[in-house]
């Protein structure tokens, strides 16, 4: 064990566990430091507790550092250390690298030694452990204890891809925001991890904290005079960085965000870009706020969209599906609004894409915002529903207990309202309701029952 973290024979107490915690955005570590701060992870006393953080922009140093963001001293001020994942692997990116399995012994030695763990047992608590860094850093740590927490919407949703036995059996929780108070996470329920609320009042502190921390820099944005505070906060995302819309697309849909809140009564506007976006902004948005003749302001700067909710306190959020819509419901009591997510269901590819979940939950359950501002959120008990169906149809081998439940909602409910949820030969391939008329044959090899018994007849005939 490292002399310069805990030494006996200088009265320090003996470093009993390490826990190394996982974060690429501010988001994701305010949640951690709400369950710290809630006891989730127990009492500091003995345990040197690390924040491991990245940066998964496809061009890291072109983006906004975690660092760089308002509130981020006083989360990190809860840990004994923050380390760059990027500068550890440079010149990798944390997407990418990996280590080979028979090299993960001596990177594990390597980074203990490095980190002062010495020898102690060491507790994982990373995000999205299908992908780099998060699986890279399982890898490495075979024997550790690993608990997911979720900062978002995808929470709900199935697991992306099935992880391998060792590792998910390794799996204690799923830390989660209760975004849609009744709604329970789908995330790693085939691993018999337990699903655990993070407390809102834990979460709401943390937040709090974060808009102290950044509350000058948002009033240099403003305009002077408090009436003139904005009423309406429209949330950027990177759809086009993500090829899903194309850049021309992901603007106009900004545009439609104004002119709704425009339409909608809405004189004062913030428009607020994802973090992680491309930095490019075209005139269209403020050439539709002159034509509207209403005040536009853009907060580009390193600034979660809550601090604006927080210090603004905006009558409206209008978004496509991001998670800081739910936030801005959920506890801040704002009024929010949806558009393009149907769109945005048209063109995400493949079906099993980890967005669908979160766009089904926003697409059903937000007003749209053209509807009005007297549209009502739909009730939760409606969502769950088809939440489990279309997890059910994201990954049906990893959710066979569903298959049940998602027959009899299809057949009562699949039109066209729910239509657009789901693939036709999704549906089809999978037997539902929905889906096209299958030929005996097809219908055969489609039950899962039949093709056990082939593949154990085959099994037997070699």
């Amino acid at each position: 064990m490292s002399d310069s973290v805990y030494n006996k024979q200088a009265g320090i107490p003996e470093l009993e566990k390490a826990q190394i915690f996982e974060a690429s955005t501010l988001y994701g570590a305010a949640t951690l430091a709400a369950a710290l701060d809630a006891g989730q992870f127990g009492p500091a006393a003995g345990v040197r507790r690390i924040l491991l953080v990245s940066s998964n922009a496809e061009v890291p140093e072109a983006a906004i550092q975690l660092k760089e963001m308002h509130g981020y001293d006083r989360i990190a001020a809860r840990f004994d250390e923050v380390i760059s994942w990027n500068e550890v692997i440079h010149p990798n990116h944390p997407a990418e690298w990996a280590p080979e399995e028979t090299e993960t012994p001596v990177w594990q030695r390597l980074f203990r030694l490095a980190w002062g763990i010495g020898d102690v047992p060491v507790e994982l608590a990373v995000e999205s452990i299908q992908v780099n860094p998060a699986r890279a850093l399982v890898t490495i740590f075979a024997e550790s204890a690993v608990h997911v927490y979720a900062d978002g919407l995808m929470s709900y949703g199935p697991t992306r891809d099935k992880l391998p036995r060792p590792i998910g059996a390794r799996v204690q929780r799923v830390l989660h925001l209760d975004l849609v108070p009744g709604l329970r996470p789908l995330l790693l329920a085939e691993t018999g991890a337990r699903p655990e609320l993070v407390p809102d009042d834990a979460f709401t502190a943390v937040l709090k904290e974060i808009s102290e921390d950044a509350a000058d820099t948002v009033r240099s944005y403003l305009p002077p005079a408090e009436q003139d505070l904005p009423t309406a906060v429209l949330l950027g995302q990177y759809l086009a960085a993500l090829r899903i819309l194309t850049a021309q697309e992901e603007e106009d849909l900004h545009v439609r965000m104004l002119r709704g809140a425009v339409a909608a009564g809405h004189r004062s506007i913030v428009f607020k870009p994802h973090p992680t976006a491309p930095a490019s902004y075209s005139s269209a948005l403020d050439e539709a706020a002159q034509a509207a003749g209403v005040r536009l302001t853009v907060v580009d700067g390193p600034l979660l969209a809550e601090t604006l909710y927080d210090i603004c306190r905006p009558r409206l959020v209008v978004g496509c599906f991001s998670t800081a819509m739910l936030t801005a419901s959920a506890y801040y009591g704002i009024s929010i609004a949806r558009t393009g997510t149907g769109l945005v269901l048209d063109r995400l590819t493949p079906y099993q894409n980890s967005n669908r979940v979160p766009l089904t939950i926003v697409d059903f359950m937000v007003p749209d915002l053209d509807a009005g501002t007297d549209a009502q959120m739909a009730a939760v008990d409606d969502l769950v529903p088809l939440v489990r169906t279309v997890g059910f149809c994201m990954q049906p081998k990893m959710h066979r207990d569903l298959r049940e439940d998602a027959e009899h909602w299809l057949q009562a409910n699949i039109g066209d309202r729910t239509q657009h949820y789901f693939r036709r030969r999704r549906l089809t391939s999978l037997g539902l309701p929905g889906g096209d008329a299958l030929r005996t044959a097809d219908r055969l090899r489609a039950n899962p029952t039949v093709r056990r018994v082939v593949r154990a007849a085959r099994r037997r005939l070699r």
